[in-house]
């Protein structure tokens, strides 16, 4: 079956919740088949068997049939302007670099926003054209 994680705790592991058709299913992280820990609104891949979650797993797509949903102008205009705030990170979905953007700027002195005003051009010229989950950009 597809269907989406509803709700995951880090802080209580143990116990998650599917939603699937207007279903809800708990799924216990036991079954969770995946090296990275289970994200909230996460499309995912389970069986059931008796009532029982039995595996779960991330729902794979190849990133060449996904859509894009995120514009290169809105990004590179973010990493000219707001670079240095890891702002055009944050829209692309790439967060743990844009908090490192901005410890960087802040321990700089403001020089961080030099990595981000590149990286803004290099999403202007189509050198970064992708999201943090492989969609192109529009």
């Amino acid at each position: 079956m597809i269907g989406q994680i509803e709700k995951y705790s880090h802080d209580t592991p143990t116990v998650g919740v599917i939603k699937s058709d207007n279903e809800l299913y708990d799924f216990n992280v036991n079954v969770w088949r995946s090296r990275a820990a289970p994200v909230v609104g996460e499309d995912i891949e389970f069986q059931v068997k008796k009532g029982k979650v039995t595996q779960v797993k991330p729902l794979i797509i190849y990133a060449e049939n996904m859509q894009p949903v995120k514009y290169r102008m809105v990004a590179a205009l973010l990493g000219l302007v707001l670079g240095g705030i890891g702002a055009h990170r944050i829209y692309l979905g790439f967060y743990g670099t844009a908090v490192l953007q901005i410890a960087l700027t802040v321990a700089t002195g403001g020089f961080g926003l030099l990595w981000g005003f590149i990286e803004g051009f290099l999403i202007l010229t189509s050198h970064l054209d992708k999201d943090a989950k492989g969609r192109s950009l529009k």
